[in-house]
């Protein structure tokens, strides 16, 4: 398979990149290298993998796109602008990236690629803040009153922040693309992604965040009660059900999906805190801030169509996960010049 992936520098894109290069495809990253620590992930990525192409390019460009893309089997498309709050800060910059950079990527797979198979990272906040849905406390945290399984796909869209449209916007896009031009594409909607090469800050990446600072005996501030939930997926899960969708492709072609750790892998972020304290030997200071606007009080992602349709569900859980992206920090703190011994390895299928 020859695979590009935009973004491939990013956190997904580097364990996604070093999955199918084991497996032996032929895989380009294409990245513009602005997003903090994506160098050392290139940087490793190049000592693991030598024969990955790299081609240092914006996806805003669209010649450097269409070359990029010309006669790949997959595309990934993972490149974006991924926090909310720089959106609202700079709402221009997110809608070009995340809206008219996807229409790019899309229009290329057209031109110069039309039997690939394209995959498009969307995200939950294209859902908007559920306010409609009753949640309830239950103990330390939040739930919802009558939804065991989460969010399916069937929940309306309901674009909240200039992030949630510029990324809801492609999201539909790439949705559209394969009903009008008969191109196979699918959006994976996805919930709170972690792991080993992940660049966590207080805006994006909570899981990571937390964990740096708990490594470093810093506390974290937490915007609201602290009791919000989310389901969280190790991204090793999240590269098998790539692979697994593209196998099925003849099934998930123009489907959407919602990807996520499920309702068994759910998290309180007060919980989180608790369990690294645990791990990390270490009290975490907690700051509670006001709430951010926008922010939904409970997220839980339904995948019960992904397991109908193309057979995934989560398998690495929640605390399990955790404690590999504590060791693999650790490790990454201990030598920071060198190579992770504890990557993972991720398996992908031809």
């Amino acid at each position: 398979m020859r695979v590009l992936i935009t973004g491939g520098a990013g956190f997904i894109g580097t364990n996604l990149a070093h999955a199918l290069s084991n497996a032996g495809h032929d895989v380009c990253v294409l990245d513009n290298l602005s997003r903090k620590g994506v160098t050392d992930n290139l940087a490793w990525l190049r000592r693991t993998h030598p024969a990955i192409e790299v081609r240092e390019a914006d996806i805003r460009n669209p010649e450097a796109v269409r070359d990029a893309c010309r006669g790949r089997d997959r595309i990934y498309h993972l490149a974006s602008q991924v926090a909310v709050t720089t959106s609202v800060t700079d709402p221009r910059t997110d809608f070009e990236v995340n809206l008219l950079g996807s229409l790019n990527v899309l229009e290329a797979q057209r031109e110069v690629a039309p039997d690939a198979v394209l995959f498009y990272t969307s995200t939950n906040k294209v859902y908007g803040g559920m306010e409609e849905l009753e949640i309830v406390r239950r103990g330390e945290r939040y739930d919802y009153s009558d939804l065991p399984n989460g969010i399916s796909e069937a929940m309306p869209l309901d674009f909240h922040s200039p992030y949630g449209c510029s990324k809801g916007g492609a999201d539909q896009y790439v949705r559209d693309y394969a009903r009008i031009y008969g191109l196979r594409t699918v959006v994976f909607r996805m919930s709170c992604i972690y792991g080993p090469h992940q660049c966590g800050n207080e805006d994006q990446g909570w899981v990571a965040h937390f964990v740096r600072k708990a490594l470093a005996g810093e506390g974290v501030n937490l915007y609201g009660d602290g009791r919000q939930v989310r389901d969280i997926l190790f991204v090793e899960d999240l590269v098998r059900a790539f692979e697994m969708a593209a196998e099925a492709a003849e099934r998930t072609s123009g489907r959407v999906y919602n990807i996520g750790g499920s309702a068994v892998n759910t998290v309180s972020l007060l919980e989180l805190i608790q369990e690294l304290e645990r791990l990390c030997g270490v009290r975490v200071p907690v700051t509670l801030n006001d709430w951010r606007p926008g922010d939904q009080r409970i997220y839980i992602t339904d995948v019960r169509q992904a397991k109908r349709e193309f057979g995934w569900e989560p398998r690495v859980s929640r605390w399990e996960g955790v404690a590999r992206l504590v060791q693999w920090m650790r490790e990454r703190t201990s030598h920071p010049t060198s190579a992770p011994t504890s990557a993972p390895e991720l398996v992908a299928s031809a």
